[in-house]
């Protein structure tokens, strides 16, 4: 790996889905060398190690190659981005590599591709979501513009006042409540986009870890 391509492992875990990836380079020009997500009823506790054991041992790479690791920070499911974290945590730990945290919105954004807002939603349950706002930029990169919110999804819809582009897993629950109230402005993404990806989160942390946005391992949650 070179300089400005870094080789990330990169995990998330902030939804029911357990996503695992390895990318060399930043969102703009990177590539997905090897990304699994798995989907089901199994904690992650029971399969994320194997699943990542198993991605390092199918690509034969090993840890002195890696740059960095990148997790999930959220928002999501607080069970799951725990173990995430925790273990992030003791693979930087035991292999001395840098720590990168990224937003779950900002990795659902980032593998969108519109001219309109772009939306990322997660289901909160209790009858609210999740949300952050996004536009790409004339170079093609996705920049986040709003804070994070925590909302009932008819508040959510209130605030749009222009064509969106929404992605997430609350666009399964609530995507028929936005279509009903938005009408025409309302766009989703392809059903297979509503999953956060660990390959999305692994370009991002690139730009991190040439930025020098790194997370303190001590003290990160």
């Amino acid at each position: 790996m070179t300089a400005e391509r870094p080789l990330i492992l990169a995990i998330d875990t902030a939804t029911p889905c357990c996503s695992v990836a390895l990318t060399e380079g930043c969102l703009r020009d990177g590539r997905v060398m090897a990304a699994l997500t798995l989907c089901g009823t199994v904690t992650h506790s029971r399969r994320l190690l194997t699943t990542v054991d198993w991605l390092l041992a199918e690509m034969a790479i090993g840890w002195p190659e890696i740059d960095g690791v990148a997790v999930s920070i959220g928002p999501g499911s607080f069970t799951g981005l725990r173990i995430g974290m925790a273990t992030a945590k003791g693979f930087v730990y035991a292999a001395e590599k840098p720590l990168l945290g990224v937003s779950t919105l900002a990795a659902l954004a980032a593998g969108c591709s519109s001219s309109k807002m772009i939306c990322a939603v997660l289901d909160a349950r209790k009858k609210e979501v999740y949300s952050a706002f996004f536009r790409q930029d004339g170079l093609g990169a996705v920049r986040q513009v709003s804070n994070i919110s925590v909302m009932h999804p008819e508040h959510l819809a209130e605030r749009i006042q222009e064509p969106v582009y929404m992605v997430g897993d609350a666009v399964a629950v609530y995507g028929n409540l936005w279509q009903a109230i938005l009408g025409e402005a309302f766009e989703s993404a392809p059903a297979q986009m509503h999953v956060p990806m660990a390959a999305s989160l692994g370009l991002l942390a690139a730009e991190q870890l040439l930025a020098g946005q790194t997370l303190d391992a001590a003290s990160a949650t």
